[in-house]
């Protein structure tokens, strides 16, 4: 078997990474484990993390190799057949792209650990649910999930802002004056933000931002039409009906649905219509929220649905020009849900870990909301800094990972 053009290939590929920004998650993997899976949305830069590995690492073409699944080189070879012959040449670690483009690929994994002496490093959709899938390899692979971009990443990447990682315990706690200190004196957090609620999501943004909004509804195309259609079993046909669907809510976010009149205007009966929602979150197009305190199924109604971003709030709604508390909401939630639980509370917009209630406003929302609500805090637009009780400026929610 030539193997060679998949090396060159290989090779080519890593020279492009050299001198391009690391994401958070990178450090947070325990990159010595046999089998490393990670998960992720189309455009959040899944390949690029792997590549990055890869030129870390340093190792010739004959010990370190990329390859995608969707290279036409796989239409004729099985994956198998590649890592022996990869192992004869020397081959000690192997990063796989796109596995879910590869029939059998968790099965083919699955032997690949069990009976070979390499590595393996591999990226999927973030549709897939690795305990579903043939193989069990919920028992032999780590998985990590990659997220677009914080706030935070994108003023390291986009205009070399340094900026520290906060967690909700620092962020609440009533002495933060010492946290305000960790940024610059001359640190204007509204000068970038609008950039980044309009643009700034998907690290695609890097190849022209004039040709973002296309590319970003050419993502969300193929995620429906192909992801989805693949990985969940239903006929592409009604592709289109989900399109729609998600047309509908980028117009209506955030909402309380209503199910009944969803399927009407859609065609598409509750059932059905309950395992779409499902999937739009599961491929990270939008936000189920449910009540707090309640149990959730498939089949239980959330409390209320959000795009996942900011980003897909003003390239998907009809107007280009989404509501403004919408947006505010969709980004404190998007940005919180990176590592942490939120539900609904019966005061206030978001209950997270069981522990905090926040109300997001404008910088003259009052606290009257949350009057008698313990752990509770005002979640403002428009404010640098703060050190009054209960406030946190909102840009700030955007330095959590």
């Amino acid at each position: 078997m030539d193997m060679q053009n998949l090396f060159d290939k290989s090779q080519k590929l890593v020279e492009r990474v050299v001198g391009t920004a690391v994401r958070g998650l990178y450090s947070q993997i325990h990159w010595d484990t046999k089998m490393i899976g990670i998960k992720g949305a189309r455009g959040t830069g899944k390949t690029t993390l792997l590549l990055q590995r890869m030129y870390q690492l340093g190792l010739s073409p004959q010990k370190a190799l990329f390859v995608s699944l969707d290279d036409f080189y796989f239409s004729n070879h099985s994956l198998i057949d590649v890592v022996e012959v990869f192992i004869r040449k020397g081959g000690e670690i192997i990063f796989i792209d796109e596995v879910h483009k590869y029939a059998h690929w968790s099965q083919q994994l699955k032997n690949i650990y069990d009976f070979y002496d390499i590595q393996i490093v591999f990226t999927g959709s973030s549709i897939i649910d690795i305990a579903q899938e043939e193989g069990d390899l919920s028992r032999r692979a780590v998985m990590y999930t990659l997220g677009g971009l914080s706030f935070r990443e994108f003023l390291d990447i986009e205009y070399k802002l340094s900026l520290p990682v906060l967690t909700m315990n620092e962020l609440t706690s009533t002495n933060n004056v010492d946290m305000w200190k960790k940024f610059p004196s001359s640190f204007k957090p509204y000068a970038y933000l609008d950039d980044y609620l309009k643009w700034g999501y998907y690290p695609i943004y890097k190849e022209g931002k004039e040709l973002y909004a296309i590319k970003v509804q050419q993502v969300v195309r193929q995620i429906v039409e192909y992801d989805m259609a693949e990985l969940k079993n239903f006929d592409i046909r009604n592709a289109k009906k989900i399109l729609q669907l998600l047309g509908l809510i980028a117009n209506l976010v955030p909402f309380k649905p209503n199910i009944s009149e969803l399927s009407e205007k859609t065609g598409i009966n509750r059932v059905t219509l309950y395992n779409y929602l499902h999937f739009l979150e599961e491929a990270k197009l939008i936000q189920l929220v449910y009540p707090a305190g309640i149990s959730t199924s498939t089949l239980q109604k959330p409390e209320k649905i959000f795009l996942e971003n900011t980003n897909l709030s003003f390239i998907l709604s009809d107007t280009n020009s989404p509501n403004v508390g919408s947006v505010r909401e969709t980004f404190v939630l998007n940005q919180l849900r990176n590592a942490h639980h939120v539900e609904i509370p019966k005061s206030g917009d978001f209950f997270v870990n069981n522990k905090w209630t926040l109300e997001v406003g404008g910088a003259k929302k009052t606290k009257k909301q949350l009057d008698g609500i313990e752990n509770a805090f005002r979640v403002l637009d428009e404010c640098e800094f703060s050190t009054t009780t209960g406030v946190l400026p909102i840009w700030m929610l955007g330095m959590l990972y």
